[in-house]
Parts: structure tokens; sequence; C-alpha cells
């Protein structure tokens, strides 16, 4: 492993303001999966909401983080119960997860889901193909997003399509070259 020879933050050259459209635009470059992290609130009623922002963080415990937007009644479920549900949807499931985007608060009519004793939050069964159930180990809050960390605690597979994939701001399959 390298040293950095690069200097610190506090010293690099000025560079043109770095504004939300542009940084959307940068980050649309990177493709990634979709999913939808679901929880029960306070009084039962199911929440989610369309996640990209999903990553692995550690195999032992068996950790990933997701990142939901400050002041979302997930992110309050989540946060209230201390569970959450990541469900990552296969490739033919772009209309849940254009629904969990839109904030209809009719979402959960709209499509199939169970939850069972045992899970942390709804399960998406017909278009999530494997579902992560994850109890809340950390919260930090950045700038209008808070990043939880989830402890998962069990995991689902619902079939075995291919994922889902976001980028470039479409939708697309997996496709072999």
């Amino acid at each position: 492993m390298t040293e950095s020879t690069a200097p610190p933050a506090s010293t690099l050259p000025p560079s043109e303001e770095v504004t939300p459209d542009g940084f959307r635009s940068m980050m649309s470059a990177f493709p990634t999966g979709v999913s939808v992290v679901t929880g029960l609130d306070g009084a039962g009623v199911p929440r989610g909401m369309t996640c990209s922002s999903v990553c692995s963080v550690s195999l032992d415990p068996p950790t990933l983080l997701v990142c939901l937007r400050a002041g979302s009644p997930t992110l309050a479920a989540v946060r209230e119960h201390g569970r959450f549900a990541v469900n990552l949807l296969h490739q033919d499931a772009r209309a849940t997860a254009e629904l969990f985007a839109s904030g209809d608060p009719r979402r959960f009519d709209l499509t199939p889901w169970v939850q069972d004793p045992c899970a942390a939050g709804p399960h998406l069964v017909r278009d999530a193909h494997t579902v992560a159930d994850c109890a809340v180990a950390l919260t930090q809050q950045v700038g209008d997003h808070v990043t939880v960390f989830g402890t998962t605690r069990r995991i689902v597979r619902h079939g075995a399509e291919a994922p889902l994939l976001y980028g470039m701001r479409e939708f697309r399959r997996w496709t072999s070259v």
C-alpha cells in the first residue's frame, strides 16, 4: 500500500461550487442496484421508499447501510421500530421502484407484500428477488439524508431473477456481454 502525497483537503486549490444538480449528474453515471427499504411505524402501518443507496459494510457481523431521506415516514418508522427490510428488486420490478419513489400513500395497496412474525419490515414478495431483514445498529445524519447501518439478521430469497439496475437516470435490466 502506498501513502498518499496529496495535500490535505484544506489546502486544495479552490474549484467551482458543486451544486446538487451537478452532484446528482455525477452520481447518475455510477449505476447501482435498486431496493425498497420497508418498515412498520408504531401503529403497525407499513412504510417504504425506493433506495439505491445500499452498501455492504461488514461480513462479521453481516452489516449493510442504507441512506434514507431525513424527515421521511420510512426513516421515522425505522428509527422507532429499530428494524427494517431491504427488498432487492428484480429486473421486472421497475413499476414498483417508481411507485415507492413517487410517495403515493397507497403504495402498499398497489403491490403484494407480506409481514411474517420474523420479518423486520414488509417483504415485497412479487418484486424482490431477495430480502435482508436488519436490526438498526447505528444512524448518522449527513446533510439531507440519514445513513442507517443494519445488522442483517435474516436473508430470504424469493426468486432467482436478475437485479434491477439504475444509472444515467434510467432503470435497466442486467445483461450478459
